[in-house]
This record gives structure tokens, sequence and C-alpha cells, in this order.
């Protein structure tokens, strides 16, 4: 019994040290075949995957298909990591991979505008959501008005915090256009909250 119990503290001991471990040791411990610090790293970042793949393919379980195809790379690939781009960002490249390849492969470029609405997020359309107690929502729904490439970076920027720097490497575009888009992006944006009628967000 005492064994056991000994077993199980160090088990555990292990496990907050794993947490408290940056990503790139985490990755350097994947590459040694460490299925704790895969666990660990898939805990910390799935959800930001997944919110960035849904915003692409805007197929719930798709995403959460491409998320299992994003991590699996991870574990088979975490050795070639380089070190020059924050993990998240080497992440959010993997995933926009996979995720515009999956909408090559099943022809989604053309995608409607009313399959948005099946975007499990909270989010609401600009006409059923112009209260303005409910001004997130009519922000989200304004972002997916955008053009697919606008809407790519106001994504990355606002929602995951990159830098420029970061989205160029993730998209794989010079940082001059990416403040191109950017400038471009938040002025289509201000237009469209200013058509909802969120004034004070479209200044």
């Amino acid at each position: 019994m005492r064994n056991v119990i000994a077993i199980n503290a160090q088990a555990s001991q292990s496990i907050i040290a794993a947490q408290a471990t940056s990503d790139d040791m985490l990755l350097e411990s994947i590459a040694d075949g460490n299925r704790t610090s895969m666990h660990i790293l898939y805990c910390r970042h799935n959800v930001r995957v997944y919110r960035f793949i849904l915003r692409i393919v805007r197929d719930a379980t798709a995403a959460e298909d491409l998320v299992s195809q994003v991590f699996l790379d991870v574990w088979r690939t975490a050795g070639q990591f380089q070190g020059r781009s924050q993990v998240s960002t080497w992440l959010l490249s993997i995933a926009r991979f996979k995720a515009l390849t999956a909408m090559r492969q099943r022809r989604f470029e053309d995608i409607d505008q009313e399959d948005v609405r099946q975007i499990p997020d909270g989010s609401d359309t600009p006409e059923t959501s112009l209260d303005r107690s409910d001004t997130s929502a009519i922000l989200r729904a304004c972002v997916q008005k955008l053009s697919p490439a606008h809407r790519e970076i106001i994504t990355l920027v606002y929602y995951h915090e990159k830098s420029v720097e970061e989205v160029g490497q993730i998209i794989g575009i010079p940082q001059s256009t990416v403040k191109t888009r950017m400038f471009y992006a938040r002025k289509q944006l201000a237009e469209l909250l200013k058509g909802a009628g969120v004034e004070r967000f479209a200044a």
C-alpha cells in the first residue's frame, strides 16, 4: 500500500512539474516521447486551436477532427521545432495548414454566409443582436462578414493576441502585407459596426 501511495505521489509531482514548465521545454520532452508533457501541452492550447480552426472551417465536427490531427502532428514532429517563434504561433501555423487543406478537399472556398449561424459560439446576427448590451455578439457577427483574408488577420491579432511578426509567420506573408491587411480590415470592420448601430466601437 505504501508503495502505491509513493508511486501516486511521484506521478502527481511529475504532473505539477510539467504544468509549471514552459511550452518550449514541453516540446523538448514530447520529442523524447513524454506523454505527460503532451497531455499538458494539449490542455493548454486545444481550446485556442479549436476556436481558430472553427473560424476557418465553420464546422464544429470538422474542427474537432482537425484539432486531433494538429496535436498528432505535434507528437510526431516535436523534435523539428526550432524555437524561431512561440509554440502557440507554431501550433496555429499547423492548424491553419490543416484547416485550409480540409477546406480545399471539401470545396468550402465559397461557403455561404448563412453557415455562420451554425457556429456554436453564442454569436448572433446583426439583425437579432442590435441590443447594445450584447455588443460582443454584434462584433463577432461583423467579423464573420469580413473577407476571409481580413477575418483571418482580425482573428489572429485580437482573438489570439498575435503580433504583426507572428501573424506573418503563421500566414506566410511579409509584415508589410499584414499591416496593409490590418488597415483595410479595421476600416471594413468599422463600417460594419457602424451599420450595426455600434458607433462607439466603429470610431
